[in-house]
């Protein structure tokens, strides 16, 4: 019996991790679903861009308020869960504050303040960010594609928080003998009083259930990453490291459309000849565009399960500001909405994904939200960690025009002018270079 609650602590931890480690081979899988992308080229600068944008967090302080909070939230639940380790370690040797062992009481003690002093801060952050959602609703988080679930995890995230940092401070306050040291426990011998007329064993009992409390919830609230928003927190390093480094103008082109022209723009070139002998035969590809998530490339699909559901985007869009339907952050919920919705399909069949009979174009995202899009980048740039809602739409596009015809009527004529004018506007080709004779 002497090693039960070890053997219990580890079965937790076995468990929790466990199925930690299921969830994410599982996220693998889906992403892998997707096309594969050459991301190999720019390394220095990708590298910059994960140290600066995930970890710097350079871009979420262009708006200062919302910026200095999450970076404290930020910094401070990172540095707090430094003391997991010591936490595990107890767990598993049935040790107590084994750190006390190993480092001075000085250091120790210094260690403990700051995540004190920062677990503190966390609180304030936290309180500050439910406000900012439930009481003064912020226009950004009040869109209709907020309802329901996503509102509910922007709460449960912050009432997770909430707890873990309460059972830190209590954890620390009923601690007899770390109070005795007088030596971090800068923020915790203020809440110490509140215990004083309990009995030495009720002090202990309080301080083991909150030591228990604080590791499973943070077990808990890793694997409730996977199903919510937060998962971006893992997400964020990889999801900058592979963003984009190209100017924001600049699109990709199919090599299969761009060689069709480059022939039709060669007046010697026989479209009509055989291939000569030897040479490569790209293949047109299947489909031009994407309708459905296996259509994106593993790098778009990443980017959707990092998305935050901030609405940075969607509040600098400037189709959504004048009234349309368009929301850059309900394209990439669409894109991961979709996604889990196959992964389960995957899981349901044994591993082969089964005809549903749906898509992301069409059950997800309409094309009304598509063509409101004026390709300026503005949600590109908002981002903080560098996700592109714009290259999900613009392959959907594509979708719809090459491959269903399905083009907006002005979009339509400006093509057809284009095929027989040569240029966008509806004028004879002779009349093309009138312009220069009008200086």
């Amino acid at each position: 019996m002497e090693y039960l609650p070890n053997i219990i602590f580890a079965a937790f931890l076995i468990v929790g991790i466990g199925y930690f480690a299921k969830n994410i081979n599982k996220l693998i899988r889906n992403i892998k679903l997707g096309k594969e992308v050459d991301a190999s080229d720019n390394k220095p600068q990708r590298w910059k861009n994960m140290a600066k944008i995930a970890l710097g967090q350079s871009k979420m302080v262009k708006r200062p308020i919302a910026g200095f909070l999450h970076v404290i939230v930020y910094i401070g639940f990172i540095i707090i869960n430094i003391e997991v380790l010591e936490i595990i370690i107890d767990g598993l040797f049935g040790t107590h504050r084994i750190g006390l062992e190993i480092l001075p009481v000085s250091v120790y003690g210094f260690l403990i303040g700051a995540f004190e002093i920062l677990a503190l801060l966390v609180l304030v952050s936290v309180i500050a960010f439910w406000l900012r959602r439930n009481i003064i609703k912020l226009k950004r988080f009040m869109a209709n594609e907020m309802e329901g679930w996503p509102k509910s995890d922007g709460n449960i995230i912050l009432y997770f928080e909430v707890v873990l940092m309460c059972l830190f401070l209590t954890m620390n306050a009923t601690d007899i003998q770390f109070q005795e040291l007088n030596s971090g426990n800068i923020i915790s011998q203020y809440m110490a009083p509140w215990f004083e007329g309990l009995s030495t064993n009720t002090i202990h009992l309080i301080e083991r259930t909150s030591w228990w409390l604080h590791i499973v919830g943070i077990l808990v609230f890793l694997n409730y990453l996977y199903f919510s928003k937060h998962l971006h927190i893992l997400l964020a390093f990889p999801n900058t490291y592979f963003g984009r480094v190209i100017p924001q103008g600049q699109f990709n082109n199919l090599d299969a459309v761009t060689k069709e022209v480059m022939l039709m723009m060669d007046p010697n070139a026989d479209p009509f000849a055989a291939p000569a002998e030897g040479s490569e035969v790209e293949e047109a590809p299947e489909k031009f565009g994407a309708s459905d998530v296996m259509d994106l490339n593993q790098i778009q699909l990443l980017n959707a399960y990092t998305c935050t559901e901030c609405g940075r985007c969607t509040s600098e869009c400037p189709a959504n500001q004048t009234g349309k339907k368009l929301s850059p952050r309900k394209i990439m919920m669409d894109a991961r909405d979709r996604l889990e919705e196959v992964g389960k399909n995957i899981d349901a069949n044994n591993g082969e994904f089964k005809d549903d009979g749906k898509q992301l174009l069409g059950d997800y995202t309409t094309a009304e939200e598509l063509w409101a899009c004026t390709s300026c980048n503005a949600c590109v740039e908002a981002c903080p960690v560098s996700i592109n809602p714009l290259s999900i739409i613009m392959d959907m596009r594509r979708y719809l025009v090459m491959e269903q015809s399905a083009a907006p009527m002005e979009l339509n004529t400006m093509m057809t002018n284009i095929e027989n004018n040569g240029a966008p506007w509806p004028y004879n080709q002779m009349d093309r270079l009138n312009w220069a004779n009008e200086n």
